[in-house]
């Protein structure tokens, strides 16, 4: 790229969604072991890598309330990105922009790095921060997993994580712009995964935070061949609240009940489904009607076919396994003075700052480890 960071340019839909405002290893996903993860990430605090930001980069945070996310206060990607490579060259970092690295190889106990032009550059270190395979335009092509596998790592099985879901054929697509907050469950082994947020249904199928978020186990189950339900609860009101409300009877319109809840087009889409004209009145409803329209309401199943995989994949999951580096500095233990951060190694959060989190405190102890070497 000419410019560098072009991740951090079109994250938080450009206004670069820099942390989370909470975390917990326990949200991230990793083949590897998640408390070697959970090392890694308490390396470098939030508290910390938030006053990193504000106070030695001077770019200021705020909280967006709705999401728990924090952006920069400008609301400006670009900000971000200036003020980071900005301090790099202050410290004295020699940037080669738009010269594209081809592979690595050994040079006594260093490393010649090959690049398109000119000769190798010999190094006695080399960090690996090269991303995964999500949204390939910005860059990120596959070259640091390559890199990696050609020198003896193992890498877990990669694949688009954070990805909109879609649906054909698509049984929702006259739906196409509607938006709500939903709880989804996907069953998963013998417990359940489950998110909540913003659901939007797409002209391709469904997407927003929640959808995302629960989005690898359907790209993973689909590359299995095996199926994975995903139950929609389409709003706070659970099963027997809503068996509760219907049963309550009287001559209120069942579709006026719903739509009281939901967007009017969902309502009576979803009445629709059940089977139960407009018309119909609460004291009017037969019993296996209540427990039909109970059942769409609260446990829906999500008819997903397919994913928009790397193109519109936030993250990519999967990667070096993280038992083959150094929690502490990101050393590779197969390869000396070679350090492995970021979305390479086998690990990935939700949606909302938490990629960022891992990439800079991951980040920060390779470049710690590397200035450790005497």
């Amino acid at each position: 790229s000419a410019d560098g960071g072009r991740k951090i340019l079109i994250s938080g839909g450009g206004r670069c969604n820099v942390l989370p405002s909470e975390l917990s290893p326990e949200q991230y996903v990793t083949a590897s072991s998640p408390n070697t993860l959970k090392k890694m990430l308490r390396s470098w605090p939030l508290a910390q890598q938030r006053a990193f930001f504000e106070d030695v980069l001077r770019v200021e945070l705020a909280l967006e309330p709705e999401s728990g996310k924090l952006f920069p206060v400008s609301n400006r990607a670009r900000d971000v990105r200036d003020a980071l490579v900005g301090h790099a060259r202050e410290v004295g970092v020699d940037l080669r922009m738009q010269n594209a690295v081809t592979g690595l190889s050994r040079a006594g106990s260093g490393w010649h790095v090959h690049t398109e032009s000119g000769p190798p550059v010999l190094a006695s270190a080399v960090v690996i921060a090269t991303g995964g395979l999500s949204v390939p335009q910005t860059g990120s092509d596959g070259l640091g997993l390559r890199i990696a596998r050609a020198l003896g790592h193992t890498i877990h099985d990669t694949y688009p994580a954070l990805t909109p879901l879609t649906a054909n054929p698509h049984p929702h697509a006259a739906l196409a712009g509607v938006s709500l907050p939903v709880r989804l469950t996907a069953p998963l082994g013998r417990g359940s995964f489950t998110t909540s947020g913003g659901f939007l249904i797409t002209h391709r199928g469904y997407s927003g935070p929640s959808v995302l978020n629960v989005s690898h186990l359907a790209v993973e189950a689909r590359r299995r061949g095996e199926p994975q339900p995903i139950l929609v609860q389409w709003t706070e009101v659970e099963a027997q609240a809503w068996e509760a409300l219907l049963v309550a009877g009287g001559d209120t319109l069942v579709a006026a009940l719903l739509r009281r809840r939901l967007p009017d087009r969902l309502a009576d889409r979803l009445l629709e489904e059940a089977g139960v004209a407009f018309n119909r009145t609460l004291a009017q409803l037969r019993r296996e009607e209540r427990a039909r329209i109970v059942e769409l309401l609260a446990r829906y199943p999500l008819p997903w076919t397919g994913d928009e995989g790397y193109k519109k994949a936030e993250v990519t999951g999967g990667g070096v396994a993280l038992s083959e580096v150094d929690p502490r500095t990101t050393e590779s233990r197969i390869q000396p003075g070679l350090y492995l951060c970021g979305e390479v190694l086998d690990a990935f959060g939700p949606i909302g700052g938490y990629n960022f989190a891992w990439a800079w405190a991951t980040g920060r102890a390779a470049g710690l480890g590397v200035a450790a070497i005497p």
